[in-house]
């Protein structure tokens, strides 16, 4: 029993991107070659996860290139700007009272 609760809460934390793409798929995505989108990941610039002899490109990684941020940072950048204007207020706040 404590064997299938420790898969559960190992397979619970660990989660599958949403869209992978092959190499081919990417190439075509941003009008490159096959060929560039190789030396991309051999170079670690397009992060990628081999299955034998095949790789496979999550979604992330190609917003990790254009953005130069992991999503689940760039999701909590965007949270943090929307408050941008309740912490400019809260600091004028203090700064009267000073």
């Amino acid at each position: 029993m404590s064997g299938n609760v420790w898969y559960y809460i190992v397979m619970s934390n660990n989660t599958i991107p949403d869209k992978i793409y092959t190499p081919e798929q990417v190439a075509t995505m941003l009008q490159l070659s096959k060929n560039t989108v190789y030396e991309l990941i051999g170079r670690g610039e397009l992060v990628a996860k081999r299955f034998g002899r095949v790789y496979r490109v999550p979604a992330s990684s190609l917003n990790f290139m254009f953005t130069g941020l992991d999503a689940d940072l760039y999701n909590a950048e965007q949270i943090d700007l929307v408050s941008m204007d309740k912490v400019h207020k809260e600091l004028a706040s203090v700064r009267k009272s000073l």
